[in-house]
């Protein structure tokens, strides 16, 4: 990402941007995007694309890397998906934009502070955390996150020490949406072919010695209510050496009368898998969809991990509200499992100061502006919970960005004075002495390009951060060794 970047000034004597009280139109507005994934870019974009007033935008990112779930939540065997980084660059091209990375809400900066130097504050932040089972024995060593897995495979810093024990010969993933069958799919997939994209190395060398045959995909509800996409459940039918399956039998039978098209999209997509021969293929692992289960108790191996998982069987029931719910027959089946992947939904994590909606796990607004809040804005799943697709941002930053606009348009800066931009960073330089600005991120980009060729791969990724700092600070000599 490129951008001009002023002379030395220095910050005031406050160790922040002074604010001053006088009001202009004739120098942009600044603002800040906190979070630098597929929401972010396009709130950034929208400002960008504002002429009156104008707008430069900083974006704040926690990691020392951008993209968001593009390079930490898409799977690595999706590279198509990634390649809408190339539009994130373009949108980082753009003159009056910034991007620094490094840089931790709560820890390195304050919501509080960030309102006082910048005329608006955008949160695009995400769903950083899961939802539980609520049962027993989700506890034990061998249940954990989707959230957890896919940052391990995708070489987050955060997760590169989750254990993924792949020791028994089944795994269950509990969910029915496009994360879990990222999960089950990654868990199937030929490490071949997985040798060819962007997964960790840990990830990979783990994988390559799973004892995993068969991968249970358990949804509490039928396949009418699954929210898969149509082209996540085709792909399934291009796995070499995986046999697919769809359980119970008869659970395809579905009157089709009334259904959304997506729906019967994905049912005539499910019954292709269901009528496709086994592959023959010596040692074929299985991925099974079990629908009308829910998982009600983990079970303990005598070492203390997950052994079993029981599940309840359930059968639809109308709500009164008119939703098909499942509702337990009081039927138990236990099936063995020394892996289980909790993939039944994101949530996001409360901002300090600011509204939240802890059952959603959002924070509320008023068509992007944070409720009560004072030139604070969300877009992204923080703003309407982990819903959608990477497109479905575009519009939803184009919502709350015109609210901001809106609402401070006629209001000018309110820091008028033309080196706003070069003391803006040297506060986020002082409060974070190891920033790494876009030319950082290049660098580190260029390390795992370049890693990559040597091993026909897209890139072969920086998984700690201590190295992902340690390749940022060759573009970067203003700070420490």
């Amino acid at each position: 990402m490129t951008g001009p970047h002023p002379g030395p000034s220095s910050a005031s004597s406050t160790g922040s941007p002074s604010r001053s009280s006088s009001r202009s139109s004739s120098e942009p507005l600044h603002v800040a995007v906190v979070g630098s994934g597929p929401a972010g870019f396009y709130a950034a974009d929208a400002l960008l694309a504002s002429e009156a007033p104008q707008v430069r935008v900083d974006m704040i990112e926690r990691l020392p890397t951008p993209w968001g779930l593009v390079r930490s939540g898409v799977a690595p065997d999706h590279p198509k998906i990634k390649s809408v980084a190339d539009t994130f660059e373009q949108i980082a091209a753009h003159p009056a934009f910034r991007w620094y990375g490094h840089v931790a809400l709560g820890t390195d900066v304050t919501r509080e502070e960030l309102k006082e130097v910048y005329d608006a504050v955008v949160y695009a932040i995400g769903a950083q955390t899961d939802r539980h089972l609520g049962v027993p024995g989700e506890q034990l060593a061998g249940c954990v996150a989707a959230t957890d897995v896919v940052g391990w495979y995708n070489g987050h810093p955060h997760f590169h020490d989750v254990e993924v024990g792949l020791h028994g010969e089944r795994a269950v993933v509990v969910g029915n949406g496009n994360v879990a069958l990222d999960v089950a799919r990654m868990l199937c997939t030929d490490v071949a072919e997985l040798n060819r994209t962007d997964i960790a190395d840990h990830a990979l060398a783990v994988l390559s010695a799973s004892a995993v045959r068969e991968v249970l995909v358990v949804g509490r509800r039928g396949p009418a209510q699954a929210t898969f996409t149509t082209l996540e459940l085709r792909e399934l039918g291009a796995l070499g050496g995986v046999d697919v399956s769809v359980q119970p039998a008869g659970v395809l039978d579905i009157p089709e009368d009334g259904l959304a098209p997506a729906v019967r999209r994905n049912l005539a997509a499910l019954r292709v898998l269901a009528a496709t021969p086994p592959t023959g293929t010596p040692g074929a692992r299985r991925l099974v969809f079990r629908f009308w289960r829910s998982p009600i108790a983990l079970e303990a191996s005598d070492a203390g991990s997950v052994a079993r998982v029981v599940l309840a069987v359930n059968e639809p029931e109308v709500a009164p509200d008119g939703r098909i719910v499942a509702r337990d027959t009081g039927q138990r089946e236990v099936v063995d499992a020394g892996l289980v992947v909790r993939a039944v939904g994101y949530l996001g994590v409360p901002v300090a100061g600011l509204p939240f909606d802890a059952a959603a796990g959002h924070i509320p607004h008023e068509q992007g502006r944070v409720e009560g809040g004072d030139r604070e804005y969300v877009v992204g799943w923080i703003k309407r919970g982990p819903t959608g697709v990477i497109g479905t941002n575009k519009k939803d930053a184009r919502e709350s960005v015109a609210r901001l606009l809106a609402d401070l348009g006629a209001a000018g800066p309110r820091d008028p004075r033309p080196d706003r931009p070069v003391r803006l960073e040297a506060w986020l330089r002082e409060r974070q002495p190891a920033l790494v600005t876009d030319e950082g991120w290049h660098a580190i980009d260029e390390v795992e390009r370049a890693a990559g060729v040597v091993q026909g791969r897209p890139r072969v990724k920086l998984v700690h951060t201590d190295d992902l700092l340690a390749a940022a600070r060759r573009a970067d000599g203003s700070w420490g060794s």
